[in-house]
């Protein structure tokens, strides 16, 4: 599978590139899957309901599946959190894998970048950012796009993996 990321500080517009991209992409025919890092505790789950009832008891995995979607919730009461490389061979083949967040990680990424966040540019310490997708015009060593341009963003990536 081929791997790309969109990294970036918080509210740069990572989200919403990755949602555009995933549209541009799959219509153009090809599989994307998608790993997004969270920096916080989060749930997919309910109290009260049955899965989340399971998890509560102490079952350290717990499988949701229905003919619409299955969820596999793994609870890592105090291991350490599982790094990109262990995650991935958990997806099922596709032609693309987008990765959202994991901004240390050594795969391929585009940065997002909003001025209007005050944050400072990774990219320039950051080898393995080969564009910066931008609200502003920046003067870099690497393309950069308006970063509402899915289109070309999108052609930058599937040209990068060979897509």
């Amino acid at each position: 599978m081929k791997l790309y990321g969109v990294t970036g500080w918080k509210n740069a517009g990572k989200t919403g590139l990755m949602e555009r991209l995933v549209t541009e992409i799959t219509g153009r025919g090809f599989s994307v899957s998608t790993v997004k890092h969270a920096h916080h505790s989060f749930d997919v789950d309910h109290p009260g309901k049955d899965s989340h009832r399971h998890r509560v008891a102490g079952a350290s995995e717990v499988i949701l599946a229905s003919r619409n979607r299955v969820a596999h919730m793994t609870e890592l009461r105090g291991e350490d959190e599982p790094k990109l490389s262990d995650l991935l061979p958990r997806l099922a083949p596709v032609d693309l894998v987008l990765i959202e967040g994991y901004k240390r990680d050594s795969h391929p990424k585009v940065e997002a970048f909003r001025a209007v966040t005050g944050n400072t540019l990774i990219a320039p310490g950051d080898p393995t950012i080969r564009a910066v997708a931008s609200d502003v015009p920046l003067d870099m060593d690497r393309p950069v796009f308006d970063l509402d341009d899915t289109k070309a963003i999108a052609d930058f990536i599937l040209s990068e993996v060979g897509l």
